[in-house]
């Protein structure tokens, strides 16, 4: 039985620039750049007919490629932080995204993702951290800011039952759209004189 979740993958020149944030949190098991994705939707363990069931509903998505850029820091649990997390800027092709794939897996019955989406990459686990600690590494390093990526697939993860941070495997990847070039200046005809 799977557990299952559909998710973004972060190339390397991102993933690189995420490693540079690891270090200075004592409470902190950082994740491996590796393992750096952003869920789009967490499914959980299905039987596998269901997966294929699943496979076959996303193949159905049809969304174009857009740019997507990390900037700042943030940390879910205020009182009791529990990850610190890279933040998405906002992003409407990201939005859409997203929501086509909870509508879709929403008709094959699977149970609503319980939370809010809120678009991250998580890059380290807390236990009992201090809140007075993630503020001081959120403070200093909170102005952080990747360069845009281009997103042209989105997969299906699977990860083993663990307390998280991976291994995940790819099930199935499926390609976004390219966005069709607008014509340069070169090759529009000349205006008559």
């Amino acid at each position: 039985m799977p557990r299952l979740f559909t998710a973004l993958e972060i190339p390397r020149d991102a993933a690189m620039s995420l490693s540079f944030l690891r270090g200075g949190l004592p409470s902190a098991r950082w994740i491996d750049p590796e393992n750096y994705h952003l869920t789009l939707r967490f499914i959980g363990d299905v039987e596998y007919r269901v997966a294929d069931e699943i496979v076959a509903a996303l193949d159905r998505v049809h969304r174009s490629a857009f740019a997507l850029t990390l900037r700042g820091l943030g940390a879910f649990g205020s009182k009791k932080p529990h990850s610190v997390y890279a933040d998405v800027a906002p992003s409407p092709p990201l939005d859409l995204l997203q929501g086509d794939i909870d509508r879709l897996l929403k008709r094959l019955g699977l149970p609503c993702d319980a939370r809010r989406f809120t678009p991250h990459v998580t890059l380290a686990r807390l236990k009992n951290a201090k809140a007075e600690e993630v503020a001081h590494y959120l403070s200093t390093r909170g102005d952080f800011r990747a360069p845009s990526f281009p997103v042209t697939r989105f997969v299906l993860f699977s990860s083993k039952d663990s307390v998280g941070g991976g291994p995940y495997v790819m099930e199935e990847a499926f390609p976004l759209e390219r966005v069709a070039a607008t014509p340069s200046h070169a090759s529009m005809p000349a205006a008559a004189g």
